[in-house]
């Protein structure tokens, strides 16, 4: 095999987890609807106790640890990866709450709306430039996020939180040197002593679900470790074999399909409002994805002329 066809072929394997990876965060809404009669906040709880027993058995097995244990040593580093994990326990917990109290269209939005809120906060936080069409798509979020305002008479809180929470632990994870499994199982090691407190505070005055609820939702509860790390183990196995650009455009997957779960499965609230609002910001993430592509063929076309 010539290394073209290696090449190809492990874009190929790339592209199919990335595909996985998306579908899977695109239907997730599923799984925790399953858990309807258990509190968010026992549930993030479980999420992250369950996660750091999935992702310690993984770097067990890998026998790659070293990451881990020099990012404890570092106490700036400790620090970073205590907020980053907070900013991550607010998005979980505020995402789960929205699906299982029937916003799953919303949470959508929230993803939706993540491109345009990391270019704002490039601009803002990082001084990075922005083009005029950048430009023009974070101003037609804008205008969309201000449609829901007036026509719902309400800030679109839970997708703002969503992406907010998202973007800013985004940009949180890009300065540390730690990969995605890595940071997160540090993450997780330093939430779970207070996750594993309340989660015991819970059985003990009677609320936790542990033992009082049917075998099928034990199982669901159970399984929170491998659902929160098998797709990230996808993200960054497609990450590291695809083009960034194609990872930006099948990025849209896993809202798009979470907004048809909410519209079509669980039959929310769809109407010309709300219509009009997601278009504004539909709108935005096309304009947003054609100057990424534009950009993207620019630097090739000084990279081919370069050489």
């Amino acid at each position: 095999m010539t290394t073209s066809d290696k090449n190809a072929s492990a874009a190929t394997r790339g592209t199919l987890a990335a595909l996985a990876c998306f579908l899977f965060w695109g239907v997730i809404p599923v799984y925790w609807k399953q858990m309807q009669g258990i509190a968010a906040t026992e549930l993030i709880a479980h999420r992250i106790v369950w996660s750091l027993v999935f992702l310690g058995a993984v770097l067990a097995v890998r026998r790659d640890v070293g990451a881990v244990r020099t990012a404890l040593t570092d106490p700036r580093q400790l620090g970073l990866t205590l907020l980053s994990g907070s900013l991550l326990t607010v998005n979980w917990l505020v995402y789960v709450w929205a699906v299982n109290h029937g916003h799953v269209i919303e949470s959508s939005l929230g993803y939706f709306l993540v491109p345009l809120f990391n270019v704002a906060l490039g601009f803002l936080v990082l001084h990075e430039r922005l083009r005029p069409l950048q430009w023009l798509a974070v101003s037609c979020a804008a205008g969309g996020v201000a449609l829901l305002l007036f026509g719902l008479g309400r800030l679109p809180w839970i997708a703002l939180t969503l992406a907010g929470s998202w973007g800013c632990y985004s940009l949180m994870r890009r300065r540390s040197p730690l990969g995605s499994l890595d940071g997160l199982a540090v993450e997780t090691l330093l939430l779970a002593p207070a996750a594993v407190a309340f989660l015991l505070w819970r059985q003990h005055t009677g609320t936790g679900a542990l033992g009082r609820v049917d075998l099928a939702t034990h199982g669901f509860v159970l399984s929170a470790g491998w659902v929160t790390a098998i797709p990230l183990i996808l993200f960054a196995y497609g990450a590291r074999r695809i083009r960034f650009t194609t990872l930006g455009l099948l990025q849209y997957l896993s809202p798009t399909v979470q907004f048809l779960v909410g519209l079509l499965v669980y039959h929310e609230v769809f109407d010309a409002a709300r219509g009009r609002a997601y278009g504004f910001i539909w709108c935005g993430l096309v304009l947003y994805t054609a100057d990424s592509l534009w950009a993207q063929r620019r630097l090739l076309r000084a990279a081919v002329s370069g050489q």
